[in-house]
């Protein structure tokens, strides 16, 4: 494809068509990056639809657990938190950086604010300790540190961290469809997951959810443009009309209904109500510290894996694995960290589900000015923002789990096994454990481990040793009774 927007007539696939589309697509590298405007809208709204359930989510999570004053935050300002945060941090990152990879409250760290710190202090202590860690990962982005992290990571690592991503955003779309649930602990037995309920597929939202899979991979057999948001669209209209005919019981956390009232008013109550330090007087320093380091290692490679994920998928790295101007990336990761905690909705990260906006097409950052900017409009149309059921978006994620594997795994030299064995464990510990941030530290004290069984010392690099050590560490905490 032409580097240039005027090289050809504008078609609806083309930017060009008028002048402020070549100012956009200059700004944003649209053609350089052989995309059009039409596949950064459909893959913006794609990643939208693929994770918007964390307005619902995020408040549950949070709204759950009580600090140690047996204080709970309001679900409404937890709403009106998480999308404000999703919406600004997801635009600056589609302006600063100019990558499609959308922010939202990070899921598992705020089980860690939530279970964790809150209890030992009051919320705004804990929120103040989440924009410590933001404050903490800018840091290392100025100093260089984190970009150095990035790059000492071996290649064949770095596609392991993609695949172990695409296998687990497809175990999140199985389980959040109810396609598969996990066993009862009362079922004595050493199967963690099971097909369906009882081991069978049963119920109407299974239904959509398989009819929604089927779809999305016919679409993409027959390499039909906007095939995944075609599947979410299709599918909620389906859930919809399912839900008004048969009157299904639960659909999980989202209905598919049109809402009484479509308009809700934000409450901004939560926003600024954070303690940066009043935390460590309640817990002091050292287990205030601990708490810092378990959520600033959480988000550091949580982000990690997922930036390097899906600016691989989105062919946005060099022939060595590496992203150029990755650290204006890495800086709003870590500004995006603190603003969650600013606003009481827990550290914003990158999210996974962004792939799905890159599986439509999306390489610049103008999906994320429309993910953003529905994030925007969802402070006020939360109910018609949320009607999407999961039944109907996880088929995404699916989908393009498949996709993410089939084209990095190739990519690894599974002959040399010090590459090959850190790999195998990076990509399974990820969906097994459930957690990005298990499947990397695994997988680097693995590699760093077996490339000094095999003698092959030099050939670590010094980041490597460190984070291994990090991660060494942070798995003994429990066991030294530092948690």
């Amino acid at each position: 494809m032409s580097t240039s927007a005027t090289a050809k007539a504008p078609t609806p696939e083309m930017p060009g068509g008028g002048p402020g589309y070549g100012a956009l697509d200059r700004f944003f590298k649209i053609s350089e990056r052989g995309s059009t405007v039409a596949r950064e809208v459909r893959g913006g709204l794609a990643t939208f639809f693929a994770m918007a359930y964390i307005i619902v989510l995020n408040p549950i999570i949070l709204g759950s657990a009580k600090d140690m004053y047996g204080n709970h935050l309001d679900n409404g300002q937890l709403v009106t938190a998480t999308a404000l945060t999703a919406a600004f941090t997801t635009l600056l990152m589609g302006v600063i950086g100019n990558v499609p990879i959308a922010l939202a409250a990070g899921l598992g760290v705020n089980s860690v604010v939530a279970l964790q710190l809150a209890p030992r202090m009051s919320w705004p202590d804990a929120m103040g300790m989440v924009v410590l860690a933001g404050f903490v990962v800018m840091l290392l982005v100025a100093t260089g540190l984190r970009e150095r992290v990035m790059n000492a990571v071996p290649f064949g690592l770095r596609k392991a961290i993609s695949i172990g991503i695409g296998l687990f955003i497809m175990l999140i779309g199985l389980v959040d469809a109810g396609f598969v649930t996990r066993m009862p602990d009362a079922a004595q037995t050493t199967v963690p997951l099971q097909l369906g309920t009882g081991g069978h597929l049963t119920g109407w939202p299974v239904l959509v959810f398989i009819l929604g899979a089927l779809l999305t991979f016919a679409l993409i057999v027959r390499k039909v443009p906007g095939a995944i948001l075609i599947s979410i669209v299709g599918m909620t209209v389906l859930a919809v009309i399912i839900n008004a005919v048969a009157k299904v019981p639960s659909w999980g956390l989202t209905v598919p209904k049109w809402p009484g009232n479509p308009v809700a008013t934000p409450d901004f109550g939560l926003v600024g109500q954070v303690s940066l330090f009043g935390g460590f007087a309640k817990v002091g320093v050292l287990t205030g510290i601990l708490f810092v380091f378990t959520v600033l290692l959480s988000c550091f490679f949580d982000a990690m894996g997922t930036i390097m994920g899906v600016s691989d998928e989105a062919k946005l790295t060099d022939a060595e694995g590496y992203m150029p101007g990755i650290n204006k990336v890495l800086f709003v990761d870590g500004l995006a960290v603190a603003a969650g905690g600013a606003s009481s909705s827990s550290a914003t990260t990158a999210f996974v589900e962004s792939t799905a906006g890159v599986g439509e097409g999306a390489r610049t950052g103008l999906a994320n000015i429309v993910t953003g900017g529905l994030f925007a409009v969802a402070l006020f149309l939360t109910p018609i923002a949320t009607m999407v059921p999961s039944q109907a978006a996880t088929p995404a994620l699916v989908a393009v789990g498949f996709l993410i594997l089939s084209n990095a795994i190739k990519e690894i030299d599974w002959a040399d096994y010090t590459i090959a064995i850190p790999a195998f464990v990076t990509m399974l510990m990820m969906p097994f454990t459930y957690s990005i941030t298990n499947g990397i530290g695994m997988g680097f004290i693995t590699f760093t481990v077996l490339r000094l069984a095999a003698g092959r010392a030099r050939e670590i690099p010094v980041a490597m040793y460190a984070v291994s050590a990090v991660f060494a560490f942070y798995y003994l905490m429990p066991a030294l009774g530092l948690t």
